[in-house]
């Protein structure tokens, strides 16, 4: 039996052949979505328009294969439901039918029925992660590290046998790894112990998602589906239209980080604070999805922190949600395709206002994480998750000597309040790297924290002159 590196590497190496035929990364994992599911729709007996079926397609060459391609997907974008959902807007970017004739032949010789789950499942992560990685410029906002993901899931324990009315919601799901996860978590800890009509309503109707991104949304679904779960993905930008009222018992995100887009406040009045900022808006827009004694984990990075408004809306995210953890990520967590971001994961239960703020430093003195000398690896986490707890809502009795090297700390809301709510200032760690004049960070790691500093010490003054102005 094929493992999930040999399909890997024989799916990618012909990659390499698409790109002289003018197609890119993102633009082969997409076509690649096309066929792989026509070819395991064919293996599983899933209906297919008898006419464009997988066995129709594989005998079909030259030009009339590109001709009926492009019919095929024409079609099957019109149907209803995963299939319609999958094939949605699809158009083909082969332009020499000798290539698609090649894959064809490729995907028809592996027995994608014969891989196990887990197997041809990670295959296909291993092709969007290498996607991004290859693409780079702007894959890394529809790509979490699986390794980050695997570690926020273990502290956050998305339990569907809570209650039939379970749900889980990543509203910038990207490809779905966190959706993913959360449904593996799941399987590893109940095994075989869960019933057939249990375990058909979890696959259904626990794990839902939104994507603005046609692309990433199809790659969520072909994602999922692998997986076994028949998630409901939307097409639809989740700051900027109104509140559908759907309510999560766990929310599972990473905004995507930069400010392209509409750049405009979003008219929502469920948003209490209004801001152009999209990571700011996603912390409200969960504030408002989230259950009460619902949880979320979301990635935010550190200029998020300390940006105009942030104060505003973590007070308010403070009053309302018990925002008890934030894990500081390591520098690099990100790389390839977003090496310099600095970032964080918040996680809060809503319902309880915040009484003391737990932060694990797994950034200062840490070297700083490469594509292949000093990868991300779960000992990255392991500390952290040990230090979180066992309750998934924070609650665990929590010490300091958790951590062998200082790095778990809490910080009471007072502490909070005279730092006006700016969660990137707590640092307590001296940083070695600083102290060694040949071995200091990248220049945009130290411009983001000199402007850190520097807004720090503006926010001090601008509330100095205002005690002034008032006589204080």
């Amino acid at each position: 039996m094929q493992n999930n590196t040999d399909v890997v590497n024989k799916l990618w190496g012909f990659c390499h052949i698409l790109r002289h035929d003018g197609m890119d990364y993102g633009d082969y994992v997409e076509q690649l979505t096309f066929l792989l599911f026509l070819k395991m729709a064919d293996e599983k007996g899933v209906e297919i328009p008898k006419a464009y079926s997988w066995e129709v397609l594989k005998y079909k060459s030259g030009t009339d294969l590109t001709d009926f391609y492009q019919d095929l997907l024409r079609t099957l974008s019109k149907e209803d439901g995963i299939l319609g959902d999958i094939f949605a807007e699809a158009l083909s970017k082969f332009t020499k039918p000798v290539n698609l004739k090649k894959l064809i032949d490729l995907i028809d010789d592996i027995d994608w029925s014969g891989l196990n789950v887990d197997v041809k499942a990670e295959a296909y992560e291993g092709l969007l992660e290498k996607s991004a990685s290859e693409g780079k410029k702007g894959a890394g906002q529809y790509f979490t590290p699986r390794v980050l993901i695997n570690a926020i899931v273990r502290c956050v324990k998305p339990d569907p046998r809570v209650s039939k009315e379970f749900t889980v919601s990543d509203p910038a799901s990207g490809t779905g790894g966190f959706l993913v996860s959360a449904y593996q978590w799941f399987l590893d800890e109940v095994g075989s112990a869960i019933n057939r009509d249990d375990l058909d309503r979890i696959r259904k109707q626990t794990y839902y998602g939104t994507e603005l991104v046609a692309r990433p949304r199809r790659l969520a679904l072909m994602n999922l589906y692998l997986h076994g779960i028949l998630s409901q993905i939307r097409l639809a930008d989740s700051i900027y239209e109104p509140d559908k009222g759907d309510r999560f018992d766990v929310v599972l995100t990473n905004p995507p980080f930069g400010t392209k887009g509409a750049n405009q406040v979003p008219e929502r009045q469920d948003f209490t604070i209004g801001t152009s900022n999209k990571q700011l808006n996603f912390v409200q827009h969960i504030l408002t999805i989230l259950k009460s004694g619902g949880r979320a984990a979301v990635v935010l990075p550190d200029n998020v922190l300390f940006a105009d408004q942030a104060g505003e809306i973590f007070k308010i995210l403070m009053q309302d949600c018990n925002l008890h953890t934030i894990l500081r990520l390591p520098r690099g967590t990100f790389t390839p395709y977003s090496q310099g971001v600095k970032a964080n994961v918040i996680f809060f239960t809503k319902g309880l206002p915040t009484e003391k703020v737990w932060i694990y430093d797994a950034r200062t003195n840490v070297p700083i994480v490469t594509k292949k000398d000093r990868p991300l690896t779960d000992k990255h986490f392991d500390e952290f998750v040990k230090c979180y707890g066992d309750n998934p809502g924070g609650t665990s009795k929590r010490s300091e000597d958790c951590s062998k090297e200082g790095r778990w700390k809490p910080f009471s809301i007072e502490q909070v309040k005279e730092r006006n709510y700016k969660l990137d200032s707590f640092k307590w760690l001296k940083d070695e790297d600083l102290e060694d004049p040949d071995d200091l960070p990248d220049p945009e790691e130290l411009i983001t924290d000199i402007l850190s500093e520097l807004k720090e010490a503006i926010d001090g003054l601008e509330k100095i002159q205002e005690e002034l102005e008032n006589g204080d």
